[in-house]
């Protein structure tokens, strides 16, 4: 409704752009919702949802969003909160900073990765956590303090 007060919050899990087969972009674009290309971008993404460029897709971009999945051509840096998945249709030549990583086979990428992590201590450690013996933690902490 054109002139509303009331704003509509976005789901990051709906895809609300698509960029089609038929069309070539330039610029930058940032969304809280999922994006997919099957079209040419050239430029930054700021995407708090989920990234999908298709199979016969062309993107020159760094890109920074929650999942991405590349089938098409992507060249650029790529920085998830997720997970990267390149597809056996798949080709990404630029540097990944990822949380986890999936090439099917077919599929190249072409670069640097690093792997994130959201476990880190305050010293950017990584941390590998047993999870019984941390819920077992939190079980206990939870006991310990009148089990709020």
């Amino acid at each position: 409704m054109i002139g509303s007060s009331k704003v509509k919050r976005i789901d990051a899990k709906t895809t609300d752009t698509l960029i089609g087969a038929s069309t070539i972009c330039e610029g930058k674009i940032m969304t809280e919702a999922s994006l997919r290309i099957e079209g040419q971008w050239n430029g930054d993404i700021e995407c708090a949802g989920d990234i999908t460029i298709g199979e016969n897709a062309v993107v020159q971009s760094n890109i920074h969003a929650r999942d991405v999945i590349v089938a098409g051509k992507v060249k650029g840096n790529i920085h998830t909160k997720g997970k990267l998945i390149v597809t056996s249709s798949g080709v990404l030549i630029g540097n990944i900073d990822v949380r986890s990583v999936i090439i099917e086979e077919g599929g190249i990428f072409q670069g640097s990765s690093a792997m994130n992590n959201a476990m880190q201590d305050k010293n950017g450690n990584g941390k590998v956590i047993d999870a019984k013996a941390h819920k077992q933690h939190k079980n206990e902490q939870q006991a310990a303090s009148g089990g709020n």
